[in-house]
């Protein structure tokens, strides 16, 4: 390497067990330290760099510390003053031992820690914020380190305008290449988010494909026998949420899935071929658990594949999926909603899901979840390196220390089975017991209550039966509420990395209260149906931009 461009870090060679296979290393704390790491007797104290802005001195004291070299040192006439002595960054494994890492590697680490394994909507503003942050941090760093060097070798210290430059030059360095995961993606990650998309688009085709067959679907049908075939899709959807945890840790994600995918085939064959309404009803319950058990497995499953750059991404694209599906529903009911038809309406379903099914070969298990039942799995490393498209096996062993502490310390418990094993303690009770942390339980069960008890289902069940003798062609009413959903949840997204959680679900609580306000008056006669139709499209956009993406 020539002296004109250095290596951001040093980094020591990493030992092999007896099997030949890279030991596992539990990451323990950062420390960072200078030119005599060499020397006999001198142990990491911590960070030796001080004058950090105060924005940053929760990272300091994280030992979150690196430092880089990759833009040359030229002094004022433009000539290379040389190679100079490297400083390290390193991670201290469980057993005591140091293992090095660059500013990139370090921050990924960091990333993978503060970033939960879940591929949710609105994490998009942390992913980045976290990434700015680290990088400014370890530009701070080697600034300093830079200025020490210049000061010990010239005998002249950075003026402010060299500082400045190579402070800013450092944090666009390390910030685009921290981000780099956002712009890469493989094809095996790419057929992973095509399927898990799928599971979420085939739970919104059914929430609301029940709304436009109404009428032909065994006609006579009393109304109350119809709410039971419409309401046994909830009432399988808690159990199917319950039942995906027990399946994703006994039989990997990717079992889970595949699980979740026959229930849907299953459940759409009986729902299409059934004789009668209360076969219907037996064939929603059985949809209902592949859709509870969707809205668990898809988000964990994306999330622990995806780099943690691309968690918020996904989950975004996941959430659309699923609002489309609504869509989708209302608009095939233009043409399969009559009285040969509706049958063709709920086999769709299982075509779907047979579609799914054919991709599943490309379907790979969860990386984590191979990591947690064994930290030495080669198939893990295997998935790794074709998920990040890794040519080296030390790139896949830094990613795979990262899956690992991060696994750690995200577990609920002490154990270090992290995710395909159980724990003697009840992670619920725990937090009910933790005075830190109860309040915000029981908030977020609240919001969760409240989304369900807003009333929204009635508007995406029974949008139907709701327009009906409201407007001409209850159809034409459903379908409009479920474009204004598409909209209001991209309008969402926006908003979300924008406004405060807390502001959005006051303005959207707030709104929906008004909203069905002017829905009852509207009813009784005071104003006219459009206004009752402007109502209802408010509040479906007031609950899209909070109650119901936040909780």
């Amino acid at each position: 390497m020539s002296s004109e461009y250095t290596a951001l870090l040093s980094g020591e060679k990493k030992k092999r067990d007896d099997n030949g296979s890279l030991r596992r290393r539990s990451l323990g704390s950062f420390s960072r330290f200078g030119s005599d790491v060499e020397t006999p007797g001198v142990k990491p104290s911590g960070d030796s760099i001080s004058n950090i802005p105060l924005v940053l001195e929760g990272w300091n004291r994280k030992s979150m510390s690196a430092q880089a070299d990759a833009i040359p040192l030229n002094d004022k006439k433009g000539q290379s003053t040389g190679q100079r002595a490297r400083a390290r960054s390193f991670v201290q494994n469980i057993d005591g031992t140091m293992v090095s890492m660059t500013p990139v590697e370090m921050g990924r680490h960091e990333l993978y820690e503060e970033v939960p394994f879940l591929a949710m909507s609105g994490l998009q503003r942390k992913e980045h914020s976290l990434s700015v942050a680290f990088s400014s941090y370890a530009a701070q760093l080697d600034t300093l380190e830079t200025d020490e060097y210049m000061a010990a070798t010239t005998g002249k210290h950075l003026n402010p305008e060299e500082k400045e430059r190579r402070l800013s030059q450092m944090s666009l360095l390390l910030l685009d290449e921290l981000e780099v995961d956002a712009i890469t993606v493989t094809t095996p990650l790419i057929f992973a988010v095509l399927i898990a998309s799928m599971l979420m688009f085939n739970m919104g085709y059914n929430i609301s494909v029940m709304n436009a067959p109404e009428p032909f679907v065994f006609p006579g049908h009393s109304t109350s026998a119809w709410s039971m075939a419409v309401a046994a899709f909830c009432v399988g959807g808690p159990l199917g949420a319950v039942l995906a945890g027990q399946w994703a840790d006994q039989r990997g994600r990717r079992g889970a899935l595949m699980i979740t995918t026959w229930l849907f085939i299953f459940g759409g064959l009986v729902q299409a071929l059934a004789p009668s309404l209360n076969i219907v009803i037996v064939a929603r319950a059985i949809i209902g658990v592949a859709s509870g058990a969707s809205t668990v497995l898809v988000p964990i499953y994306l999330g622990e594949l995806a780099p943690p750059n691309l968690r918020g991404v996904l989950g975004t694209m996941t959430q659309f999926a699923l609002v489309i599906g609504i869509l989708v529903a209302d608009l095939v009911g233009f043409v399969l909603a009559n009285p040969t038809g509706w049958r063709y309406m709920f086999f769709l379903t299982s075509a779907m899901a047979f579609f799914q099914l054919l991709l599943t070969p490309f379907l790979l298990e969860s990386p984590r979840w191979l990591l947690g039942r064994n930290a030495n799995s080669n198939k893990a490393r295997f998935i790794i390196k074709k998920l990040r498209g890794f040519r080296y096996d030390e790139e896949v062993e830094t990613e795979v220390e990262h899956y690992l502490g991060a696994s750690k310390s995200q577990s609920c418990n002490d154990s270090n089975d992290n995710s395909g094993g159980s724990s003697a303690k009840n992670p619920m009770l725990e937090m009910f017991q933790d005075k830190k942390v109860r309040l915000l339980v029981i908030s977020t069960l609240v919001l969760q209550v409240a989304n369900q008890f807003s009333g929204i289902n009635a508007v995406f069940y029974y949008s139907g039966l709701f327009f009906d003798g409201v407007i001409e062609n209850p159809l034409v009413g459903t379908t409009l509420m479920g474009a204004i959903n598409v909209l209001a949840t991209y309008v969402a997204l926006l908003l979300m990395d924008k406004c405060g959680r807390r502001t959005l679900i006051m303005w959207s609580s707030a709104g929906m209260f008004v909203s069905c306000i002017v829905i009852v008056i509207a009813l009784n006669g005071y104003f006219s149906d459009m206004v009752a139709l402007g109502a209802v499209a408010s509040y479906v956009c007031f609950f899209e931009i909070g109650l119901g993406p936040i909780p």
